[in-house]
C-alpha cells in the first residue's frame, strides 16, 4: 500500500553495525519510465551485509548508504514504459540497490520474477546462498549421480543449501563441522556423512565412504580446515573457496600441486551474477525455484525483526551458534 513516507536503514560512516545504523524516513519512491516501485517484503541479514557496514567488504559503497544485498518484494507501481501486468509480481531485488527499506524504485530489467507459490521470506534468501550452492555444484566439476563432494562450514546457510541441492540432484555430501551437536541435525536435513573438523578427518572420511573418489571440495573457512579438505580430495580434484571464516589464508603444500595435481578456484556470487547473461542467471534460478516450490530447498529463520529494531537485529545476526537466519519483516 502506498504511503507518503517509508522507513529506510542508513549508515553514514563505516563501523560496528549496531552503532552506525539508523532508521530514517524518506519520501515514497517515484519510478522513472523504465522503473517499477517494489514494496519490500523481507530481507535477510547476511555476514556480507555486516561486513559492508563495517567497511570490510569489496567495493565499498559511498556513504550515506542503505545496506542489504538481497531481499524480495512485490511490484506496486510501474513507470510509463512498463506494462501494468507486472503489478503484484513477487520479485528478487538486485544486490546493489540496498534492500533494508520499505520500498524502492528499481529498473525493471534488474528484477527476477519469482513464482507466486514461493513464500516471500524464502524468496528473499534465494539469491546469495542457494545460488552460490548451485554454482559450486555446477561450475567447476562435472558431477554424476552418486558422486561425493566434501565441504566445511556445512552448517552455514550456504552449506545447508549445498546439502539440500546435492540431495535433490543425487550427489552425496561429506559435511565437516566444528561442533558435535550439529552432526545429527545435518544428517536429518539430508547430509549423507557428517564429521568433525579435526586432525583425524582424512581417516574418518575414508572410513565413511570407502574408496569413493572425492573430486570437489567446497571451502568457506580457509587455514587448516581447508588443508584438511585438500588432503581428502582425489588426484586432479578441485577445491573451490567462497569464504574465509577463519580469516586465515589457504595453505597449499607444493606436493599437492605436483603429485596430486589439485586445482584451486574461487567464486564471489555477486561478480558471477554481474557477468552472467540473463539466460545464464535463469538457468540457475529456475531449478532453484522448482526446489523451493517443492520445499526441497528451505532456509531456516531463527527470528524476524521489524526495521525499527534494526540495531537489535544486527546484534542478533552477529552472534555465533544461531539456528537460522535473522531477517527483516518489511511488509508490515
Amino acid at each position: 500500500m502506498r504511503k507518503e513516507t517509508i522507513s529506510v536503514a542508513v549508515y553514514s560512516a563505516h563501523g560496528n553495525p549496531a552503532d552506525v545504523l539508523r532508521i530514517e524516513p524518506q519520501p515514497w519512491p517515484q519510478p522513472e519510465p523504465d522503473e517499477v516501485v517494489v514494496a519490500m517484503q523481507a530481507a535477510p541479514i547476511n555476514p556480507a551485509d555486516l561486513n559492508a557496514i563495517e567497511g570490510k567488504y569489496p567495493g565499498k559503497r559511498e556513504v550515506p548508504a542503505v545496506p542489504g544485498f538481497e531481499g524480495s518484494g512485490i511490484i506496486s507501481e510501474v513507470g510509463k514504459n512498463i506494462s501494468n501486468g507486472s503489478v503484484g509480481s513477487l520479485v528478487i531485488l538486485p544486490h546493489d540497490i540496498g534492500t533494508w527499506r520499505e520500498a524502492c524504485a528499481v529498473n525493471a530489467s534488474d528484477l527476477v520474477v519469482v513464482p507466486p507459490e514461493i513464500d516471500p521470506v524464502q524468496a528473499a534468501m534465494l539469491k546469495i546462498n542457494p545460488l552460490t550452492a548451485w554454482r559450486l555444484l555446477h561450475g567447476y566439476v562435472k558431477l554424476q549421480t552418486g558422486d561425493c563432494i566434501i565441504q566445511n562450514a556445512a552448517n552455514s546457510a550456504a552449506g545447508r543449501a549445498v546439502i539440500q541441492i546435492a540431495h535433490a540432484l543425487g550427489y552425496k555430501t561429506v559435511n565437516v563441522v566444528r561442533r558435535e551437536e550439529l552432526i545429527e541435525e545435518l544428517r536429518s536435513e539430508g547430509g549423507d556423512v557428517v564429521l568433525l573438523d579435526d586432525e583425524n578427518l582424512r581417516n574418518a572420511v575414508k572410513d565413511a565412504i570407502g574408496g569413493a573418489a572425492i573430486r570437489l571440495g567446497l571451502n568457506a573457512v580457509g587455514g587448516e580446515s581447508a588443508l584438511r579438505l585438500m588432503n581428502c580430495l582425489a588426484p586432479g580434484g578441485t577445491l573451490v573457496s567462497f569464504g574465509a571464516m577463519s580469516l586465515q589464508p589457504l595453505k597449499i603444500p607444493t606436493g599437492l600441486l605436483i603429485f596430486k595435481d589439485l586445482r584451486f578456484r574461487g567464486i564471489w556470487i555477486n561478480k558471477w551474477y554481474d557477468n552472467a547473461t540473463p539466460a545464464e542467471r535463469m538457468a540457475a534460478f529456475n531449478p532453484i525455484f522448482d526446489m523451493a516450490k517443492r520445499r526441497l530447498l528451505l532456509t531456516r529463520v531463527e527470528k524476524s525483526y521489524p526495521l525499527s529494531e534494526a540495531k537489535a537485529a544486527v546484534e542478533h545476526a552477529a552472534r555465533a551458534q544461531r539456528s537460522g537466519k535473522i531477517t527483516f519483516d518489511l511488509a508490515h
